[in-house]
């Protein structure tokens, strides 16, 4: 095989191929050798076809296969051979062949670029640290009990007003017919709550015990069941009971309904959540800072083809807003070649960083375990009380899916790996200084994402595990 380098134009390549026709020719013969033991032709043994007839029947779809695997080994070995790494799958233009003559191909081919070693330690970062304020404890278990709130009866026969229960059976008709779904006992219904359909609640502000009403309202005309839509139904009422919503005093008896052992334990748990809250925050806002740093530092070239696909997602979601009027305020105003540009540049810095993060975890041996994963999976399935094991199962039967996973644990192993040989100092700040967004270095638009959530362009190998997407800044 013959290998001309024709263009090498920074990350670009350009190679001239030539695969001998005798090497063809070889292939050719030996597959179809290959092929004459396995395939029955009528008045043959398998293995006494002659080759003659094996070519006459076979010769055009196996010289297909032989060039096929010729240019894709060719390929290979000629990135191989010059230790040259592919951004993204190399272009193949077949320039010449003939049978019995050779195979010219070109190969057009981006390449990933060499990064050099930082000095990590160089990096100084402030972690933002937060003590929980003893007044933030209190007004969190204040919405503990508020969520935690009874009816009472009051045995009151005063007059109700928004805010209080009225404990009611109902019964709703259409057209003098009751309907599926219209009737209910014993139910309490807080006033000014918009439970019930529009202007339900409304005509019982006022309504006393004991009372019997009409109450007659029209479904709204997206109501989910399509039968009841747009429809004026009646409602007979009857009004049981008056209560008031009561808020369980804030004590040691309060804590064993959530299953705490006394109030100072379930205030040592809502502190403990809420650090842990912060402590999320916090490592977000240095993670940002780390990437601003890391953007800073890096200054080898990207592969452009790399950066347009990634341009191309975040286009497609700008579009996608201004079609939908949704674009953030500071873009409403400019015109599409000033966003591009921004954007382009956002595209250009995730690339970057992505391509650099990959390689720092690639260098240092930084893999996702399995541990990793079922962590991962176990926190998507908490998100969906009841549906867990279909959960697992989604992730089980989809490789796609658990790669989506695996790409920002990725990340934050690499990220942490690179913390650890930093120089970071922990700053006290209050709750309020640290949900300020912070301003970002670099670029504009560095720490900004356009109004739709985007998805990461593809990375070559493991990149795309280290882009910044989602969690690295937004």
């Amino acid at each position: 095989m013959q290998v001309t380098e024709t263009n090498a134009d920074g990350l670009k390549r350009e190679f001239k191929i030539v695969v001998p026709a005798s090497t063809l020719q070889d292939k050719t013969d030996s597959r179809l050798k290959e092929l004459s033991h396995q395939v029955r032709l009528p008045g043959f043994r398998p293995g006494k076809v002659p080759m003659a007839l094996m070519k006459k029947k076979y010769g055009a779809s196996v010289m297909g296969e032989v060039l096929e695997a010729a240019v894709q080994e060719g390929s290979q070995q000629t990135l191989a051979d010059r230790d040259l790494r592919p951004a993204m799958q190399p272009k193949i233009e077949i320039v010449s062949f003939e049978e019995g003559k050779d195979l010219e191909f070109k190969m057009d081919v981006e390449v990933l670029p060499t990064i050099g070693e930082m000095d990590f330690a160089s990096i100084e970062l402030e972690r933002p640290k937060v003590v929980v304020p003893d007044a933030e404890i209190e007004e969190a278990l204040g919405r503990i009990a508020e969520s935690r709130k009874q009816a009472e009866a009051t045995g009151s026969k005063r007059k109700s007003k928004k805010g209080d229960i009225l404990e009611i059976d109902f019964v709703g008709r259409i057209g003098g017919e009751e309907f599926p779904g219209g009737k209910g006992e014993g139910y309490d219904l807080e006033l000014g709550s918009n439970t019930f359909i529009p202007g339900f609640e409304d005509q019982l502000v006022g309504a006393k015990a004991g009372d019997v009403s009409t109450v007659t309202v029209t479904f709204p005309e997206d109501y989910h069941a399509k039968d009841l839509a747009g429809k004026e139904a009646a409602f007979e009422v009857t009004v049981k009971e008056l209560k008031e919503s009561k808020v369980p005093e804030i004590n040691d008896d309060f804590a064993k309904t959530v299953g705490l052992e006394d109030l100072e334990a379930l205030k040592a748990a809502v502190r403990e959540q809420m650090d842990k809250d912060y402590a999320g925050i916090a490592r977000n806002r240095v993670k940002r800072a780390l990437l601003d740093k890391l953007a800073d530092m890096a200054d080898f070239e990207v592969p452009g083809g790399m950066v347009d696909l990634e341009f191309d997602a975040i286009w497609a979601q700008v579009e996608e807003a201004k079609a939908k009027d949704d674009l953030d305020e500071e873009d409403k105003g400019k015109s599409d070649e000033e966003l591009r540009d921004e954007y382009r540049a956002l595209a250009e810095r995730r690339v970057r960083l992505g391509l650099l993060l990959a390689e720092i975890g690639q260098k240092n041996a930084i893999q996702v375990n399995q541990e990793d994963l079922n962590g991962a999976i176990m926190q998507e399935a908490m998100r969906y009380p009841g549906q867990e094991q279909a959960v697992f199962q989604f992730f089980q039967s989809n490789q796609q899916a658990l790669n989506q996973l695996r790409a920002p644990i990725y990340e934050d192993k690499v990220v942490d790996y690179i913390l650890e040989l930093a120089q970071v100092t922990d700053k006290d700040v209050s709750p309020e200084e640290l949900a300020a967004e912070p301003e970002t270095a670099g670029t504009k638009k560095a720490g900004k994402k356009p109004a739709a959530k985007k998805k990461a362009a593809k990375k070559a190998d493991d990149t795309d595990a280290a882009s910044e997407g989602d969690g690295a800044e937004g």
